[in-house]
């Protein structure tokens, strides 16, 4: 018994040193007597690991329930913090360079179950047809029910060619269906472009890499090129886009926009108060410009969308978009392992907070696809377990519609919100003429 409350009193007293309630020192007193109000829920904790420590059927390693604790503690927090084991959080930076093994889906937690949020174009989940809002119930024998995201992810990833079953239930479905698919190296191309008609471009981004704004003036140049040195107008495709990186959220935000804020973000410390603003050099001639997004548009897609929105560079075409508007930030820890920790709110330069809410389109087009099943419900961030709301928001958002995918080739006459973008693009062009014809 002695030991044991020797074992409790030495993990409590590491605690308070590492969360920094106590401390060495003149200024020590005042951090005492907080420590000493957060004594109890603390012991508490120290307490049960004693106890697993000492009475579970078998010895489990200290480093297990550590890990284990750290987990319980970032799912209690909101849907996008998470603990990164090293392997796991190896694959991750790998994710960011747009290269690792596996299926090509982008997956959350939704009311417990593991969800699709999209799938990634051009992957063997996309053309498995596989849809955002299907639900993973078994990956090969093992059940995801309270599986973590992580975990989840370290089963579907794999060498190439190696085949892998996935259990999957869909609205719509009788019963679960399973899909089995081969492994590739999943490449993503980040930016995409072609010409639609003369002078009209298309360019999508599929998700927010290292390289996306360096890759995207690269396109934008090759759109130039095929269309005798001048874009008549633009198509941007975010739809189904679950976001990345913020610093290329902003580059491709400033390709478009010559002046003024793009976002700032707003947390508790101080590092995570920041503001981005946009820059002359090398802005895109101002083109009219329309922008696709839908449910499946989520966090930087939905920085850029604002931002143009905001400035009134861009039209917004589509349907409300999935509505993630925190920050995460990546922290390495000392064993190699990593934290992904929700540190801020990002706001439009007008200073609207998305989260939970998402960017309403200016132009409300549903997706009337030729071969757009209707089977599964699109969902946002609102419906995730644990999202934090708006300050002043108010719940009983209509519900989410499902949405189709976007062709990987941009078919226009099979995209039904494609070929009002482009009647838009026409539009805007033509009406631009009109106002060159009645200043002259």
């Amino acid at each position: 018994m002695y030991k044991s409350k020797g074992f409790r009193t030495l993990v409590l007293l590491l605690l308070l040193l590492t969360l920094g309630w106590i401390s060495f020192g003149s200024e020590s007193r005042p951090r005492l007597a907080e420590a000493a109000e957060e004594y109890q829920e603390l012991q508490l904790f120290t307490d049960v690991l004693a106890i697993v420590r000492r009475s579970y059927v078998e010895e489990v390693p200290m480093k297990d329930l550590v890990y284990g604790a750290i987990n319980g503690m970032l799912a209690a927090l909101d849907p996008h913090s998470s603990f990164m084991p090293p392997d796991v959080y190896k694959e991750m930076k790998i994710d960011t360079r747009g290269e690792f093994g596996g299926l090509g889906i982008e997956i959350t937690i939704r009311d417990g179950a593991l969800t699709i949020v999209s799938p990634i174009e051009d992957t063997p989940a996309f053309r498995a047809g596989l849809q955002a809002g299907d639900q993973i119930l078994k990956i090969e024998d093992k059940l995801t029910k309270d599986m973590s995201i992580m975990d989840a992810v370290k089963l579907m990833r794999g060498p190439k060619g190696a085949k892998i079953t996935i259990t999957v239930f869909r609205d719509g479905f009788e019963k679960p269906k399973e899909f089995t698919l081969e492994r590739e190296i999943i490449k993503i191309k980040s930016v995409k472009g072609k010409t639609l008609q003369e002078g009209y471009g298309y360019l999508r981004i599929t998700q927010f890499q290292e390289r996306t704004g360096d890759d995207l003036l690269r396109v934008l140049e090759t759109l130039r090129d095929a269309n005798q040195g001048q874009l008549k107008g633009l198509i941007l495709d975010l739809r189904n886009n679950p976001g990345g990186l913020l610093d290329q959220a902003v580059s491709v935000s400033d390709a478009f926009l010559r002046e003024g804020l793009i976002v700032y973000t707003d947390g508790r410390e101080e590092g995570s108060k920041m503001e981005f603003t946009a820059h002359d050099q090398g802005t895109e001639p101002s083109y009219p410009l329309v922008v696709l997004v839908n449910g499946g548009s989520a966090s930087a897609s939905e920085i850029v969308a604002g931002a143009l929105q905001d400035h009134g560079r861009a039209v917004i075409l589509g349907t409300q978009s999935f509505g993630k508007g925190s920050v995460q930030t990546i922290l390495p820890l000392s064993d190699h392992s990593g934290l992904r920790l929700t540190t801020a709110r990002y706001f439009t330069p007008r200073g609207t907070s998305i989260q939970a809410k998402g960017i309403t389109p200016d132009i409300v087009v549903e997706q009337l696809e030729l071969n757009a099943s209707k089977e599964g419900r699109g969902f946002r961030e609102k419906d995730l377990k644990n999202h934090f709301e708006t300050p002043g928001s108010k719940q009983g958002d209509s519900e989410s519609e499902p949405e189709a995918l976007p062709l990987s080739d941009g078919d226009i006459q099979r995209d039904y919100q494609l070929m009002r973008a482009l009647d838009l693009l026409k539009g805007l062009q033509l009406f631009e003429g009109f106002k060159g014809q009645k200043a002259a």
